[in-house]
């Protein structure tokens, strides 16, 4: 993120207006109405703006169709908050077509998790803004109860600690920074972009669904040997939902940072399973392995 830059969570209140992009995939209708009903039960107003029921191969219309209504959700005062209708593929393809600066100075809420990882990692990283990896419009149609408290309550901005199983911290100790990551593959293909993230000073979080060990191996090898690993603080990781051989993976995370000293927590009920957390991305936390807990560092909101 920009030097200086202390991204900062824009949270809901209700009858806030929340409008719906569909940066990615297509997406199912009767799943999209859904979560939008599940939005207005929660209090809030929802704006469903005109064309992103479009349709472009496997994508939910062109990029300029899908990034003209990202702009023009962030550039309406009136929207308060904005949410991804799906993930799949799509997001990072609309990176250089957002208008940045009007972004920026309409700071807002976004949420999103999966394939919007890429606007997620974006807002934090060039607009310095927090941004929530939580449920997109279709899965909350059919989240939880636990998905859906921790979804109305993380929003509103009230945040609180996460338990984390005691049984998969991998590295101890403590470790303060700000949050960053999301969806493993998506932050892969980001290196060597104008977009590549920067978790200098970070808590990195992953999370994944159908990649096996050696891909999961691969790619944070690949991030390694980049450099974009260097100076993350800590990790920890959430589902790796249909993952082939998933208990290499705890092996695999040991090998990649095994020369860094920093704590590492897996199982954060968080991504592709049944029960999906909610985030402040770009939020300052805290992550107490030898208590086996991540929690939000006040000081820093």
């Amino acid at each position: 993120m920009k030097p200086g830059l202390e991204p900062i969570f824009y949270s809901l209140k209700p009858k806030d207006v929340i409008g719906v992009a569909a940066p990615s995939a297509r997406f199912d209708a009767q799943a999209f109405q859904k979560g939008v009903l599940c939005l207005e039960a929660m209090g809030f107003e929802v704006h469903i703006p005109n064309g992103i029921t479009d349709r472009y191969r496997y994508l939910a219309g062109t990029d300029r169709q899908r990034a003209d209504v990202l702009n023009s959700l962030f550039a309406d005062p009136g929207i308060k908050g904005i949410i991804a209708a799906r993930g799949g593929f799509g997001a990072m393809r609309l990176l250089p077509l957002l208008d940045w600066d009007t972004i920026a100075g309409n700071p807002k809420l976004f949420m999103g998790f999966s394939d919007p990882t890429a606007l997620i990692s974006s807002l934090v990283c060039k607009a310095g803004m927090c941004a929530l990896h939580g449920p997109n419009l279709v899965s909350l149609g059919q989240a939880d109860k636990k998905t859906l408290d921790s979804f109305a309550k993380t929003v509103t901005g009230c945040f609180t600690r996460i338990d984390l199983p005691s049984d998969q911290v991998l590295a101890g100790g403590r470790a303060t920074g700000r949050l960053m990551g999301g969806n493993l593959a998506t932050l892969v293909h980001m290196i060597g972009t104008a977009y590549q993230p920067d978790f200098t000073g970070s808590i990195l979080f992953i999370e994944d669904v159908g990649e096996p060990a050696y891909k999961i191996d691969r790619m944070l090898t690949q991030m390694k040997m980049a450099g974009v690993l260097e100076c993350v603080q800590g990790v920890v990781t959430g589902s790796f939902e249909d993952c082939d051989n998933e208990t290499y993976i705890p092996q695999i995370i040991q090998e990649i940072f095994f020369d860094a000293n920093i704590p590492i927590c897996m199982g954060l009920e968080v991504g592709h399973g049944a029960v999906n957390l909610s985030l402040p991305m770009g939020g300052g936390v805290i992550l107490d392995a030898d208590h086996a807990c991540l929690e939000w560092d006040l000081a820093t909101r």
